[in-house]
């Protein structure tokens, strides 16, 4: 919601609480009208958003946990638990040093596709880092320029000025689904510095073989978690052997 259908909502909300006030005289148990209701609501929901980028993050058996959107099914979002994110994130820092100590002069860049748990972890454990959304979710706007929506039907439909101008890149792609992967894969030497880039993969065991094949990418040891607990088993794929961080690389058949 904009500000400006923010600020309309205010004073009606407002004005049916001055009925309420007129009303307690004679009513001691007074309930709002249901045009009340609908536009606190909305009200209500439109700050919950706008509150996530300003909430401290709270600490969960020595875990940093970060406020986050809640997860909308219908899109396939499912957050990573705080331990994958911050081991993840982590990585993440260890590519973006190594890169920083070999160009000093260059700060690198990090994509994270259809990954807003990471982008957030990343954006306050590491403020300076510069980190770009590819997202479906239009929520996830209020982060601004850091934004771009991502549709991956359409896996080269963005601008032209992100071309080849990343040299860090996270994926994790909505669906299990080979189609789904394979669009991703169209959008990532899109976005993927031709001289040198990192890739890492999120995303289930069935994709495998896929992922090989697509992209060229092993599995790691380290199995990613969401914090809804879900069936399906998840790795992490990378394009780059990174010795013991992450469980190292997984090779056996």
């Amino acid at each position: 919601m904009d500000s400006t259908q923010n600020h309309e909502i205010q004073p009606k909300i407002q004005s049916e609480t001055l009925k309420i006030e007129q009303r307690e005289e004679d009513d001691d148990s007074p309930t709002l009208s249901p045009f009340a209701l609908d536009a606190l609501k909305e009200f209500l929901a439109s700050q919950s958003i706008s509150r996530t980028i300003e909430e401290k993050p709270e600490e969960n058996n020595g875990e940093i946990e970060l406020p986050l959107l809640s997860e909308d099914w219908r899109l396939s979002q499912f957050w990573y638990s705080p331990q994958t994110a911050i081991t993840v994130a982590s990585e993440v820092f260890s590519l973006f040093s190594q890169l920083n100590s070999e160009d000093p002069d260059v700060l690198p860049s990090v994509a994270c596709i259809s990954c807003p748990t990471l982008f957030i972890y990343l954006k306050r454990l590491y403020p300076t880092m510069s980190v770009q959304l590819l997202e479906y979710d239009t929520r996830f706007e209020q982060y601004g320029n850091d934004f771009t929506f991502y549709d991956y039907n359409l896996p080269e439909d963005l601008p032209q000025t992100m071309k080849h101008a990343y040299q860090i890149i996270v994926a994790d792609p909505p669906y299990l689904s080979e189609e789904c992967l394979k669009k991703v894969a169209l959008t990532i030497p899109f976005l993927a510095k031709p001289e040198k880039n990192f890739l890492l993969l999120l995303t289930g065991e069935v994709q495998r073989d896929r992922a090989s094949k697509f992209l060229g990418l092993h599995p790691c040891g380290f199995r990613p978690e969401h914090s809804s607990k879900l069936g399906n088993e998840f790795r992490v794929y990378t394009n780059y052997n990174p010795g013991e961080r992450l469980g190292g690389w997984d090779l056996e058949e």
